[in-house]
């Protein structure tokens, strides 16, 4: 009898529970965000977007674009992924995302979209990872992306923001990667982005930053995950400093075209993962450490360009980067 009960039971449950998923909502907050984007001019893929209920009912789909919690986690679902690339969207960033507080990756990048990056967008606290790099952003990255704890990869490359790069970004503890070349951003990379812990790859080339390297690595144990730096076409002066060889984890180290004067440190030459080294097109002088000519991991250094003395080869078969060799930078 017992048994009995307990099997009556458990198909209660299974029954309840189906129940549940089967009647899941979309929260209205998300569905009106996202009824908000639709009424508005530019979105092509919205044509898509049929149903009163972005997360799908029944037989119908969800939305194109939109990834949704699962159904049998509450009594509502909540949009946890927007990915709109490549589809022509126009017109300045969608203030009204950001009231999708479930979001855990906000992905606009190819797009038209202009105007700055509101500072509502702090207010994204799930977010994992903001995709907005190909678009014509401007005005200054805002310092309230440094109030997203989770986020783990932050794309904002080619567009056209401006100003510092804010010191906030060393918040961003779960960071692994940082992208924020092409652009027009100013002054000294801040300090704290070097305290970050989980940082792998960090691009900020092709901007118009000044300062100096010994500036950026002024405190201990800085990068301890870095792989991949990425300074180059910038406007650093002052030397290269032996520091950069305690980022021991550094694979390419990218500074071609800034305003690096004096010698090479063979500090550098015992980087253990050390695979490609450009120094070309600055102002650097002196020998080449025999050490880098007998690294085990180094394919290629570029070092045309500089004032050094003559004899000094480069290593490695040189040719122009082409675009393909960097998409996966982004």
């Amino acid at each position: 009898m017992m048994e009995s009960a307990h099997i009556s039971l458990l198909i209660f449950v299974s029954f309840l529970l189906s129940a549940i998923s089967a009647y899941s909502k979309t929260l209205d907050r998300d569905v009106k965000v996202l009824n908000d984007i639709k009424a508005s001019l530019g979105w092509k893929v919205v044509y898509a977007w049929v149903g009163d209920d972005p997360c799908g009912e029944g037989d119908v789909a969800p939305w194109v674009g939109i990834t949704c919690s699962p159904p049998d986690q509450g009594e509502y679902r909540v949009i946890t992924e927007l990915e709109l690339f490549g589809v022509s969207i126009v017109g300045p960033f969608p203030t009204s995302v950001t009231n999708l507080l479930g979001l855990k990756k906000l992905d606009l990048h190819a797009n038209k979209l202009t105007g700055p990056i509101p500072p509502e967008i702090g207010r994204l606290k799930n977010l994992e990872t903001l995709n907005l790099r190909w678009n014509k952003l401007q005005d200054q990255i805002p310092p309230e992306i440094g109030e997203l704890k989770k986020l783990r990869n932050l794309y904002l490359s080619f567009n056209n923001l401006k100003g510092p790069i804010p010191k906030e970004l060393g918040n961003l503890v779960e960071l692994r990667y940082l992208y924020l070349h092409e652009n027009r951003l100013t002054g000294r990379v801040p300090q704290e982005i070097g305290s970050l812990p989980n940082l792998r790859h960090l691009d900020l080339s092709n901007n118009h930053l000044i300062g100096t390297l010994r500036e950026l690595l002024r405190n201990e144990g800085c990068f301890p995950s870095l792989r991949y730096l990425y300074l180059n076409d910038n406007w650093l002066t002052g030397g290269i400093p032996s520091q950069l060889a305690s980022i021991v984890n550094l694979e390419i180290l990218y500074l071609s075209h800034n305003k690096l004067t004096g010698p090479v440190p063979e500090a550098l030459a015992f980087l253990p993962r050390l695979a490609y080294l450009y120094l070309n097109d600055n102002m650097l002088s002196g020998r080449i450490p025999e050490a880098f000519y007998q690294h085990q991991t180094l394919k290629e250094m570029y070092i045309e360009g500089n004032n050094f003395s003559p004899g000094v080869k480069p290593v490695g078969v040189h040719r122009t980067m082409e675009l393909s060799d960097t998409e996966f930078l982004f």
